[in-house]
């Protein structure tokens, strides 16, 4: 009788040292499984845009959410993220360089593809969250068989009406062969003046024109495509993009914030460049072959959300700003004296930077003679921004 006590402990004891599988699953099953509070549910209130909620505590009467349905509610491929590391915006002396950040949830950074590199149809998965942006992220899978191990699954900023399901495709180098079947991309040998008559040549002439024309329009309904990556020689003006590159082979590293857009002008004729019109109103030139996706950037009512308090903004790693009036004499250029006042100092930051009206940026046109040759129109200002508005 003692001597089976005793199997029995020690085998009860060596299964609480070594965790099974059946242990992990369960709570991996506990985790799928897990609904959200009853409470919080009874309190919501959804509309039309927006999640609000019934103003039981002062934290939540302002809070304004999104709706966003399509959200995957699970975790990110851990396989395509790596550890975020803080510093609270000091470097490596241990100095502050960038003020109001601090603390905050842990997060982890999801590696995304901005290059699009990789040709043919890839499968949009799921559209997830990512709190290291505004904009929404899609997790694409490759169809290409040979594609292997991190070619297989990427990460790419969701443009805006972009679900599980779709397909996207990168033609950054170039329109594959058979793309558009029937017609031929490659130009043809032209014969010599003796083969055939003049009519004959205005004949040939006039249907390759018609069938060059025809294929231009199948190509662009067959790319033109919410998600898709294309050279800007290769996309109509008045095109709304994304995610717009400034080296043929770089990242694409302009217009890439929620809601964002910008829009093919015109493209020069016989030149180099393309003018594509920002976000913020300016218009520039670009590479020709620099590439752009297409659509607007997800998440257009970021912009619109209400934390509700001031509890959320450190959960997200914001810290506190103080005002430079209520600093002393030592630590602002508008801090000390006997009451509120800055001594009819004109507005500066903490180092002494001009903050209302004072340009940091290299000037365009308006400037000095050829310093900033990209610039074609800059953003509106002052009188000029609100007669736009």
């Amino acid at each position: 009788m003692l001597s089976s006590f005793r199997g029995s402990a020690s085998s009860l004891f060596k299964a609480c040292r070594t965790p099974s599988t059946a242990t992990r699953s369960y709570a991996t099953a506990i985790w799928k499984n897990t609904k959200s509070n009853e409470v919080s549910s009874a309190l919501a209130r959804s509309t039309e845009l927006y999640k609000t909620y019934k103003p039981v505590s002062p934290g939540i009467r302002h809070l304004r959410r999104p709706l966003n349905p399509h959200i995957y509610e699970g975790r990110p491929l851990r396989s395509l993220t790596v550890a975020k590391r803080k510093n609270g915006g000091r470097n490596n002396h241990g100095i502050i360089t960038v003020r109001h950040q601090g603390g905050g949830h842990r997060q982890r950074i999801r590696r995304i593809d901005y290059k699009r590199h990789a040709a043919g149809i890839h499968d949009v998965v799921r559209i997830e969250y990512d709190p290291n942006r505004s904009a929404h992220i899609a997790l694409l899978f490759n169809r290409d068989p040979t594609a292997e191990a991190d070619a297989k699954w990427s990460y790419i900023i969701a443009t805006d009406g972009l679900r599980a399901g779709d397909t996207v495709q990168s033609f950054k180098q170039g329109i594959p062969e058979g793309f558009l079947p029937g017609f031929d991309t490659k130009p043809k040998s032209k014969g010599t003046e003796g083969e055939e008559s003049q009519r004959d040549a205005a004949a040939t002439k006039a249907a390759e024109a018609s069938n060059q024309s025809l294929a231009l329009g199948l190509l662009r309904s067959l790319t033109l495509k919410p998600g898709n990556v294309l050279p800007l020689h290769l996309i109509p003006p008045g095109t709304v993009i994304n995610t717009i590159s400034l080296t043929p082979d770089g990242p694409g590293i302009l217009v890439r914030s929620a809601g964002t857009f910008g829009q093919i002008i015109a493209h020069e004729e016989g030149g180099r460049y393309s003018q594509v019109r920002l976000q913020s109103g300016e218009v520039r030139k670009i590479l020709r072959d620099c590439c752009a996706t297409i659509g607007k950037v997800s998440n257009p009512l970021w912009k619109n959300r209400n934390l509700g308090k001031a509890g959320r903004s450190r959960w997200l790693g914001i810290r506190p700003t103080v005002r430079g009036v209520a600093m002393n004499a030592n630590d602002h250029p508008h801090g000390g004296g006997r009451g509120k006042s800055k001594s009819n100092k004109h507005p500066v930051s903490i180092w002494g930077w001009g903050t209302k009206g004072t340009r940091t940026r290299k000037p365009g046109p308006k400037g000095p003679k050829n310093s900033n040759k990209m610039v074609i129109r800059e953003r509106p200002r002052g009188k000029e921004k609100q007669g736009l508005a």
